[in-house]
């Protein structure tokens, strides 16, 4: 689905990609409510997303409108006031937002983490020693990264970990929050430092090696 915004007190963005066949966009209303917080936002629709790797949903604000246009193919968001600056920015974000759901529950979204250092490497285990499952089936990536014991981390629900070499981690979801959020708690067990170029980097991440200080 391509998204545009309706042209106005601001550039106007869109995705680059279209919505593939295989993807379903719906507009679900949400039930009333008889409590308001006071300067929250109550939102009045949902999108609902389904596609061959999963489904998606998310919570329009209130004063935000999208509308699809005839063929399914695209769809225009509108806000209630341009002149307001938080809707201003809610704008682009619930399009780029939908853009990413599009792209995970047709595509899936995936990150890359190299490890670079003498002795480490990654597996993928079906129980933890140090860690408790907190979903049925869970498994854990277990990284040995210079301490004297594996870090062992649970994968978050929605994620699929794999190592297809003992230095490299693929993580691959339909949420690219969730995706991007496991990838910097792995990397955060060995961030890459400036100095000999080890650590966990991500997603052909580079670092400029800086020279040694001599006293």
């Amino acid at each position: 689905m391509l998204l545009n915004h309706i042209p106005g007190a601001v550039p106007s963005r869109r995705c680059t990609s279209l919505h593939p066949p295989e993807v379903s966009f719906k507009l679900i209303d949400l039930p009333t409510t008889l409590s308001r917080t006071r300067g929250k936002d109550i939102p009045k629709v949902m999108a609902e997303i389904k596609g061959p790797k999963g489904e998606m949903s998310l919570s329009i604000p209130s004063f935000l409108t999208i509308t699809p246009d005839e063929t399914g193919q695209k769809a225009t968001l509108s806000i209630l006031d341009q002149e307001v600056p938080h809707q201003r920015a809610m704008w682009g974000t619930i399009r780029a937002l939908l853009h990413n759901h599009i792209l995970g529950v047709s595509e899936g979204h995936v990150c890359v983490l190299s490890m670079v250092g003498v002795g480490y490497r990654a597996t993928i285990e079906d129980k933890a020693s140090t860690v408790k499952a907190t979903y049925p089936g869970q498994k854990f990536v277990s990284l040995k990264v210079g301490f004297s014991h594996p870090i062992e981390l649970g994968i978050p629900k929605g994620v699929v970990a794999s190592t297809p070499q003992p230095t490299r981690i693929l993580l691959e979801g339909v949420d690219k929050r969730i995706v991007t959020q496991f990838a910097a708690e792995i990397r955060e067990w060995r961030r890459p430092e400036p100095y000999k170029g080890k650590g966990i980097f991500v997603n052909g991440e580079t670092i400029k090696l800086k020279a040694k200080k001599i006293k």
